[in-house]
């Protein structure tokens, strides 16, 4: 049984987001969605609310398993024994930095496979900073993120 690992920070998860990880879960019988503790990015919500925030999002698809963690990923691929890690592209301005991130873990590991899933043409644009953003500033989030995502920012920015 394959597992693969969908690496990112989530704050806060999007449609974007639950799209690649529905299209994982399809391609795989087992995905953790790793929310990573990424103190560097400042975070507008803490890791245990963006796990909980993930759990809710996501609950509803099978394979699917929310885990925060704070160490190297390459650890957390091997503690959790997955053979992939899971991408997802936007733009041509990801893949840069994305096929960096790739070649580098397979030189910390060259048994663990990266696979890049495209966005759909409907969150192409979409990235959990412009929701923020938009968010910050009034604006509605409705098309871009799950109803528990909306309400956990609306809290977060009054």
């Amino acid at each position: 049984m394959t597992t693969a690992v969908y690496p990112g920070t989530f704050d806060p998860i999007t449609n974007g987001h639950s799209d690649i990880v529905r299209r994982a879960a399809s391609l795989f019988p087992r995905v953790l969605v790793a929310v990573a503790d990424n103190v560097r990015k400042h975070p507008l919500f803490p890791l245990a609310q963006r796990v909980a925030l993930a759990n809710e999002v996501l609950a509803d698809i099978e394979g699917v398993t929310v885990i925060g963690f704070n160490t190297l990923l390459m650890d957390f691929v091997h503690q959790h024994k997955a053979l992939v890690i899971v991408r997802g592209l936007r733009a041509l301005s990801d893949f840069e930095y994305e096929f960096q991130m790739a070649g580098m873990n397979r030189r910390l590991d060259a048994s663990i496979e990266t696979i890049f899933l495209t966005a759909s043409e409907r969150d192409s644009y979409l990235s959990a900073s412009l929701v923020k953003e938009i968010a910050g500033l009034g604006g509605d989030v409705t098309p871009f993120v799950h109803p528990a995502v909306k309400a956990a920012l609306a809290a977060a920015l009054r």
